[in-house]
């Protein structure tokens, strides 16, 4: 309940307010929330002050407007936390979904440059390109392209494909995954990505590469994927380093 005489900003007390009547699925994706009006007689509140808790929230991805319509509830982001190595497969099932892959295509090329130089081997070696969409509940989550030395997975094959490539080549071939270095990128969707991904073109998208590393130090693949950003974010928990900060500025306390 809103509280006026508490130090918090009352718009921030219905924002509140809101975002658990969400998470708590008293409201839920798609559907229309209460008027300004409606919550301004529930809760003796001015209509500005509403109308900036409800903005707050349409800009935070809670909800969404359609212009003659109302204000609905957006569908809520995935929020997996960057810190650790984890498939898709694993991150997806750990938040309650159901994983699915459907596979574009499996080939082999040849090694460009960029991909020899991260993969650590020839320019124009032969290795695996495996393109396909990563669904979580049957929605297309994520486009990705990924590269792999055909010697550290030699019966890779279609089949194979639709399920975590983590999983099967430490389970097949003994090998252990060990590190992961990624990088993120915001754009938009060019058209086959808007395919892949179900939105329309232009649509805001996460670039995402990851460089797989064994724990010989060998890489293993590289990664390239597309994440739809209505559905997708990322989440960093930051600690202070104050060792470093006092080792660097040895007269802090």
């Amino acid at each position: 309940m809103i509280q006026k005489n508490s130090p918090s900003p009352i718009y921030h007390q219905l924002e509140e307010e809101i975002k658990g009547a969400i998470q708590s699925l008293e409201l839920i994706p798609g559907e229309m929330i209460p008027s300004e009006k409606e919550y301004t007689e529930k809760y003796g509140i001015s209509r500005m002050t509403v109308r900036q808790a409800i903005s707050n929230l349409v800009n935070g991805g809670y909800l969404y407007r359609e212009r003659g319509k109302g204000t609905f509830v957006a569908q809520q982001k995935l929020e997996p936390p960057l810190q650790g190595l984890t498939s898709f497969s694993d991150d997806m099932i750990s938040r309650g979904f159901e994983p699915s892959t459907r596979v574009i295509s499996f080939t082999e090329v040849n090694a460009d440059h960029e991909l020899a130089a991260k993969l650590e081997v020839k320019e124009g070696t032969s290795i695996f390109e495996l393109e396909r969409v990563r669904l979580a509940d049957q929605l297309p989550m994520a486009y990705e392209r990924l590269y792999i030395s055909k010697d550290l997975a030699l019966d890779l094959s279609e089949e194979i494909a639709v399920t975590s490539i983590h999983a099967y080549v430490e389970k097949t071939f003994g090998l252990k995954i060990q590190h992961g270095r990624q990088v993120i990128e915001a754009s938009i969707a060019q058209k086959k990505e808007a395919e892949m991904l179900e939105v329309i073109e232009g649509s805001p998208i996460l670039l995402i590469e990851r460089r797989i590393t064994l724990d010989t130090n060998r890489p293993l693949g590289v990664v390239r994927s597309v994440y739809r950003a209505d559905r997708y974010k990322f989440r960093i928990d930051l600690e202070r380093l104050s060792s470093v900060i006092k080792k660097q500025n040895p007269t802090l306390k």
